[in-house]
């Protein structure tokens, strides 16, 4: 049985990863930590509250972080997720409890716990695992790998047409916090990171099959899926919007769902038109192997990850 943590800031996709993780049997859920990105760290623990009642999920222990980037001011997000950070569904306000640990105290305390076993399926800014890396530099050490949704690094053209970060090359979640991604990126972790490059394609939608066994589907978890999809296509958004985080999921889940191929990579910090850019050297000359080695995603079985997220939700 595979072991993770999830560090996320739902969030619609968000929401969608979670259903996925918490619809299957055969992972152990140790934690649910949040961060602020597309909401404050500590709205988004609410949400994910929310989430583990709707499945009927008290044994997932979550716990908030910090309000902030490590360094910087935190950003507008230029796509809402609605009022209530989920679609504009209105869940009912938690009634479970947060956990008093701080996330950045949640994720070493799991690490040591199960060192080795676990892994961490990080879907927001990394601010929290850079504060978790301060207080053990081993961490890395204790990680099996971190699988994360951070940047756009030029495998296909929706890295740059499908930008989400508020600035024309950037991913939101490294946008938000760059200063966290690149401690992150460089501290030696083992990372499958997948970019807007293969998360925001076309084919990151339900096609008509699936469709009808979404709108077959009599669970309260389904029913949510239904009402997200709706709530981006309200809002004249593409298909993909509702599902960015879970396409990582279903390939921690799965990792035949994806192909990945070695890159050097960086991340701006200063540039002012281009902060939070995912810098990839691919040069056949003078190449700066220094820069951290992630495993990028190259391209994404979406249909079966999709099936995967209808079967979760018990389509």
């Amino acid at each position: 049985m595979k072991t993770v943590l999830i560090d996320c800031d739902p969030g619609i996709d968000d929401a969608a990863a979670l259903l996925l993780a918490l619809g299957r049997s055969d992972i152990s859920l140790v934690a649910i930590t949040t961060v602020s990105g597309n909401l404050t760290a500590d709205r988004c623990a609410a949400n994910a509250l929310r989430l583990l009642a709707l499945v009927g999920r008290s044994d997932v222990p979550v716990a908030s972080g910090e309000m902030a980037p490590l360094s910087r001011p935190f950003p507008r997000d230029p796509f809402s997720h609605g009022a209530d950070g989920l679609g504009d569904q209105m869940l009912p306000d938690p009634s479970l409890a947060m956990d008093p640990r701080s996330a950045a105290r949640m994720i070493v305390d799991m690490a040591a716990r199960h060192a080795g076993a676990l892994d961490i399926v990080a879907l927001g800014p990394l601010t929290n695992i850079a504060l978790a890396l301060d207080m053990d530099p081993d961490l890395p050490r204790r990680v099996g790998e971190i699988v994360m949704v951070a940047g756009a690094f030029g495998v296909t053209p929706y890295a740059w047409t499908r930008a989400t970060g508020d600035n024309p090359v950037s991913e939101w979640n490294v946008y938000v916090d760059p200063e966290a991604a690149q401690r992150v990126f460089a501290a030696g972790f083992r990372i499958r990171a997948f970019g807007l490059d293969v998360l925001t394609g076309d084919d990151v939608a339900l096609d008509a099959r699936q469709q009808a066994r979404l709108a077959q589907a009599n669970t309260p978890a389904a029913a949510f899926i239904r009402g997200t999809t709706a709530f981006v296509a309200r809002r004249g958004f593409r298909p993909y919007c509702a599902f960015i985080d879970a396409m990582a999921m279903a390939a921690w889940l799965e990792p035949s769902v994806a192909r990945t191929t070695p890159l050097h990579v960086a991340v701006e910090t200063k540039g002012e038109m281009t902060r939070g850019q995912t810098v990839v050297d691919r040069r056949e000359n003078f190449q700066w192997t220094h820069l951290p080695l992630l495993d990028v995603a190259t391209s994404l079985d979406a249909r079966r990850a999709l099936d995967m997220l209808l079967d979760a939700v018990g389509a």
